[in-house]
C-alpha cells in the first residue's frame, strides 16, 4: 500500500485519525466540504501535538514535520493517489452513501475505502462502490490520538487481503484491533449504547439522581466516567442515533431508546457541546 492516506471529514474524528497517521510518518490529505472545520482541525492537531510534546510522549521538535505531512486537499480528485482513503463524515447514511460512490470513481481501483462510521452498516457502504472486496470499516475512539482502539469491521464482502492490509495499519499506529462482523453497532456500541440507555431510564423512572447514577457506576463498578456524563460528552443526538440504528435494525425492544432521551435531543439539549444534558455545562 502507498504511504498516502486520504482523510475524508475533518470534525473531531477526522482530525484525530489524520494527526495519528501523520505522526507515524504517513503522508496525509485532508478534505473537508467547510473550509472552515479544516481550519480548525489544523489549529486542533498543532495544539494535541503540542500536549503530546509537553508530556514528553513525543520530541517537541517532530511537531513541525508532522504538521508538515498533512496536505488540504480541495476537493475528492486530490486522493486519486492515495493507497487507503478513511471516511470520517457526518453519520448520515444517505450522505455516506453518496460519499462512496464518488469517492468511488475518485481514488484508483486498487485503494482500499475505509470508513469511521460507528453504526451503518458496512456492506451497504460496500455496495455503493465498484470495489465491495476493498471497503471496511476503521471505527476510531475518541479522542483518537489517545484512545488505543480501533474496531475493524468487515463487510460481507471484505476481502482477506484488504483485512490483513488494514490489520497490519492499525499495528503500525500502535493501537490495537478488535474485529467484529456487520451487524448494527459492532461491539463497543452494542454493548454500551444499551447501558447507557438503562441509565437514562433509571433517572427517568425516579430511581436515583443523574448523580447518584454516574457514583455508582464509577465507584461501583470502576468505571472511569458515570454513563450519563458519558451521554453528554458523545453528544445526546448521537446516542440516540446509535440506538435508533440498532432499534431498527435488529427490531429487539432492548435498544429502544428512553423517551427521556427521546424529549432532551427535540429540545436541543444536547450535552457538552450544547451547554446542557444531564449536566449543566
Amino acid at each position: 500500500m502507498s504511504n498516502m492516506v486520504g482523510v475524508l471529514g475533518a470534525g473531531q474524528m477526522g482530525n484525530g485519525i489524520a494527526h495519528v497517521f501523520a505522526q507515524r510518518e504517513y503522508e496525509v490529505r485532508l478534505y473537508d466540504v467547510f473550509p472552515a472545520q479544516i481550519e480548525k482541525a489544523l489549529k486542533t492537531i498543532e495544539k494535541n501535538l503540542g500536549r503530546q510534546a509537553e508530556k514528553g510522549l513525543i520530541p517537541a521538535e517532530s511537531v513541525p514535520a508532522i504538521l508538515g505531512r498533512i496536505t488540504v486537499v480541495k476537493d475528492l480528485s486530490g486522493f486519486a493517489d492515495c493507497g487507503l482513503v478513511i471516511e470520517a463524515a457526518t453519520e448520515n447514511e444517505t450522505l455516506k452513501l453518496d460519499l462512496f460512490r464518488k469517492l468511488d470513481e475518485a481514488v484508483n481501483p486498487g485503494a482500499i475505502l475505509a470508513t469511521n462510521t460507528s453504526s451503518i452498516p458496512i456492506t451497504k457502504i460496500a455496495a455503493a462502490t465498484k470495489r465491495p472486496d476493498k471497503v471496511i470499516g476503521m471505527h476510531f475512539m475518541n479522542p483518537v490520538p489517545v484512545m488505543q482502539l480501533v474496531e475493524v469491521i468487515r463487510g460481507l464482502a471484505t476481502s482477506d487481503a484488504t483485512f490483513q492490509t488494514v490489520a497490519g495499519l492499525v499495528e503500525k499506529l500502535g493501537k490495537t484491533m478488535a474485529v467484529s462482523q456487520d451487524y448494527p453497532g459492532f461491539i463497543v456500541n452494542r454493548v454500551l449504547m444499551p447501558m447507557i440507555n438503562e441509565a437514562i431510564f433509571v433517572l427517568y423512572e425516579g430511581i436515583a439522581t443523574a448523580e447518584d447514577i454516574d457514583k455508582g457506576m464509577k465507584l461501583g463498578t470502576n468505571h472511569p466516567m458515570g454513563p450519563l456524563a458519558l451521554a453528554d460528552l458523545i453528544g445526546l443526538d448521537t446516542v440516540l442515533a446509535i440506538l435508533t440504528v440498532m432499534y431498527d435494525g435488529f427490531k429487539d425492544p432492548k435498544f429502544r431508546p428512553c423517551p427521556l432521551l427521546v424529549k432532551m435531543v427535540n429540545a436541543g439539549y444536547l450535552g457538552k457541546k450544547s451547554g446542557r444534558g444531564f449536566y449543566q455545562y
